[in-house]
């Protein structure tokens, strides 16, 4: 077995005015002079629901495969080496961790941290047909589940315009992001995605450009838009009122999408807006501006 050897990340800013486009193509074409892909890239953070960047030493002309936990991630070339972007599952447990790599005739394993975040819990009482479903809401929800998997891990080969992304909707957001939820004392899922408190009918866009996977109105999302922005890192925006696009649609950033509405299981007007990397639902708020940025 080969060893692919990773290199320290030297990172710039892309220049104020840049497209996303512009940048990546920037960063892409960067000389040795230490230009980086970090203007269009999340924040790290190495915590379960979180994403590291794991730069990897190899030839220009041959794009490692990377994978963790048997998942395609994300690979971009940077300035004289490639960078690995890789979705940390919720369900992760603190400790060491490696993602494997193919490059040609070279095989290898790169390992990484995974440090221990605690979030939030919610211990709510409700009535009991707000926990447990009927036999004919449970199949539908299973069902349901199969088709917004497979959408929320597709992987197409084109990488990403950028994966810093634009505010979908305009309201104060959530940390909800990884909350976990005890209905009657029973354990449920944590809260995968971040809500975004708007008012009925405020519109909803993309946050960058890419092309519609899945619509469709479930059980407990509502009304949902699912986009493909390329290299497995996908968006998804939940209880809509309306749906403005259809699959198959491009998409620029900042194009509208829906209107935010209470569909599904809510008990209000509100997005929640999920985004996945290499199949794993990961913290939104690493690829938004900061909310003092004016939004």
């Amino acid at each position: 077995m080969t060893a692919l050897s990773v290199v320290a990340v030297t990172r710039v800013d892309a220049a104020p005015g840049m497209t996303a486009a512009a940048s990546l193509a920037r960063a892409q074409g960067a000389s040795a002079a230490g230009d980086a892909l970090a203007g269009i890239l999340p924040r790290p953070s190495a915590v379960p629901g979180g994403v590291v960047l794991l730069p990897i030493e190899g030839p220009a002309g041959i794009a490692p495969v990377v994978t963790f936990d048997g998942a395609r991630a994300m690979v971009l070339r940077e300035s004289g080496h490639w960078l690995a972007i890789v979705g940390i599952p919720l369900a992760a447990i603190p400790g060491h961790e490696q993602v494997a790599i193919e490059q040609g005739d070279s095989k290898a394993q790169v390992g990484f941290e995974i440090a221990a975040k605690e979030y939030a819990v919610q211990k709510l009482t409700v009535p009991p047909s707000q926990v447990n479903l009927s036999k004919q809401d449970l199949a539908r929800v299973e069902n349901e589940r199969v088709k917004i998997r497979a959408a929320l891990t597709t992987f197409s080969a084109r990488p990403p315009e950028t994966l810093r992304l634009l505010q979908p909707t305009a309201g104060p957001r959530s940390s909800s992001f990884g909350l976990r939820r005890f209905f009657n004392d029973e354990s449920r899922n944590p809260h995968s995605g971040m809500d975004i408190a708007a008012s009925l009918g405020a519109p909803v866009q993309a946050a960058a450009a890419g092309t519609v996977l899945d619509v469709g109105d479930y059980f407990f999302n509502g009304n949902t838009v699912i986009v493909d922005h390329g290299a497995g890192f996908v968006t998804m925006y939940c209880h809509l009122s309306r749906i403005r696009v259809k699959p198959g649609q491009p998409l620029h950033a900042g194009d509208r999408i829906g209107d935010v509405g209470a569909t599904g299981r809510v008990t209000g007007p509100h997005l929640h807006f999920g985004v996945t990397l290499n199949g794993t639902m990961v913290d939104p708020a690493l690829f938004l501006p900061a909310e003092d940025a004016g939004l």
